[in-house]
């Protein structure tokens, strides 16, 4: 009786997986036919759901097929998000591709791709940099210059302009312009962006569309940062890694490119004692734009927790988005809670209990207090802000269970729909959070961004409102606090690395 329990409960979930309304390429099946304890995936919820970690999306794929996965609402599968470096192992991918096509050798030096691009002076060093250097964050440079660099016209010229102190090769210093330059260096040879260049050679084989990749100011994808994909996509170059780049039957990356990605090339700190490596996914060792991690596996890897986790004894792949400043203590929770959980006996009860959390998964808004007259009073008015020179002006305008929001920042106008205490959709041109924000026409040529907003009011005389950059990792809190006609605002998210804005103004009766 019990196996015929098993065996309904195993065809009810696979039906209620594989009839989800969205198309997927994948295949389902269940934690315990795919003998995965689904409890560990439960207790790895619970930890999430009462941290510091907002996470957006999780899948867990075994042996190619997907035993788990969930959305916190309003974040969606047919939904892209901000990669950050996951973005990395793309472009490496490239490099692969026009590696096997004999177009580039990673022994190849970099001067000779840039002639108009070279400083005065070549040093000794610059003339010995290689691809295989730009692929292993081992260029020479003393720290990572890519914040500086990314503010300039020319970002391979001002790259090409930083001095290398330290031999290529010899040590890793982690360096999102070295990948920049791989991405340039693909369309030097191709006369294509890396992103039209992997289109037919590896998103379209794979199945990954609506993809966008933002772009320098001269017109080459930024290749550290920028691509957006959906998780599904995440989850698809994770196991043709697992797959040793075979698709459907297909060699789609050459089995040895493979190899030499995910195999160790440089440690980051070769003193580091047993016990930092032990508790560290970061002192596991580099290959070409990814990162070895602890238990045998490897990963991309992007900033606030974006993450393409592979487990080749497990034959498993794990695939995070989320919005956290404690990386490592995310990847810790996984193998606490997610790992045991493999090659471990199951009940395939949990399941179904499984499924019916993971469906419905959310980011609750965030409830206040009632403020009728407060809200009556800015009904219609103007706020008008400053800091540092800087000017910022409001309209608000409240209508039933929505506040319309007007907004004069840099001379150019926004409007935003923010509901009451529960997420309203839309889409702005306003500049979402971003950790590179500086960069030379950062995040132009990108499509409006989708929003969720929310406000509530957090006491009688502060009005807060979050926004949701939904296809990013973040979200952004705007927060009004009044003192009669006086008004401060602050604004704040992750990508300001916590630090907030404030403005002072007053509010015009």
């Amino acid at each position: 009786m019990k196996q015929a329990y098993t065996l309904i409960l195993f065809f009810f979930l696979s039906f209620q997986a594989i009839g989800q309304e969205r198309a997927t390429d994948f295949a389902y099946s269940t934690p315990s036919a795919e003998n995965v304890d689904a409890q560990g995936i439960l207790s790895f919820l619970d930890m999430v759901g009462d941290s510091e970690h907002e996470l957006h999306s999780l899948m867990v794929l075994r042996r190619g097929k997907v035993i788990a996965e969930g959305w916190w609402d309003p974040y969606g599968p047919n939904l892209k998000h901000t990669m950050y470096s996951v973005s990395k192992t793309y472009t490496a991918s490239g490099v692969g591709f026009a590696v096997s096509e004999g177009l580039i050798s990673v022994e190849d030096q970099v001067i000779k791709f840039f002639p108009e691009s070279l400083p005065s002076e070549l040093s000794e060093n610059l003339k010995q940099l290689k691809i295989k250097h730009l692929l292993t964050m081992s260029v020479g440079h003393a720290r990572d210059y890519t914040f500086s660099i990314v503010r300039t016209e020319d970002w391979a010229k001002s790259f090409l302009a930083v001095p290398i102190v330290n031999q290529p090769g010899s040590q890793f210093v982690y360096n999102t312009a070295a990948t920049y330059m791989l991405s340039a260096i693909v369309q030097k040879v191709t006369g294509q962006s890396l992103f039209d260049y992997l289109r037919p050679r590896l998103f379209e084989p794979l199945g990954i569309s609506e993809v966008d990749w933002e772009k320098s100011p001269q017109g080459i994808n930024t290749g550290g940062y920028g691509l957006r994909v959906k998780t599904e996509d995440m989850a698809k170059l994770g196991q043709l890694f697992l797959q040793n780049g075979n698709w459907n039957g297909k060699q789609i990356l050459p089995e040895s490119w493979i190899n030499e990605a995910r195999s160790l090339k440089i440690l980051q700190n070769p003193n580091a004692s047993v016990e930092e490596k032990a508790k560290s996914d970061w002192l596991q060792g580099y290959g070409y734009q990814m990162w070895r991690s602890r238990h045998d596996s490897y990963r991309a890897d992007g900033a606030y927790g974006q993450y393409i986790l592979v487990l080749p004894k497990q034959e498993a792949v794990i695939v995070i988005t989320s919005e956290t400043a404690n990386l490592q203590g995310l990847l810790s929770e996984v193998w606490e809670h997610i790992l045991p959980a493999f090659d471990k006996e199951s009940n395939s009860s949990k399941d179904l209990v499984l499924k019916e959390r993971l469906d419905n998964l959310s980011h609750d808004p965030a409830i206040g207090v009632e403020n009728e007259g407060m809200e009556n009073r800015l009904n219609g008015k103007n706020i008008a802000l400053v800091a540092e020179g800087e000017k910022v002006n409001f309209h608000i305008d409240f209508q039933s269970n929505n506040l319309e929001l007007n907004v004069v920042e840099e001379q150019k106008n926004y409007k935003l729909i923010v509901g009451k205490e529960q997420w309203v959709s839309g889409m702005t041109d306003r500049k979402q959070p971003y950790l590179v924000a500086h960069a030379k026409k950062a995040l132009n040529g990108l499509a409006p961004f989708k929003v969720f907003s929310s406000y509530y009011w957090e006491d009688f005389q502060t009005l807060v409102i979050e926004i949701k950059y939904i296809e990013s990792p973040h979200t952004e809190t705007l927060k009004l606090s009044f003192d009669g006609n006086k008004v401060t605002f602050t604004t704040s998210s992750l990508a300001n690395r916590g630090a907030s804005r404030v403005f002072h103004g007053i509010l015009e009766e």
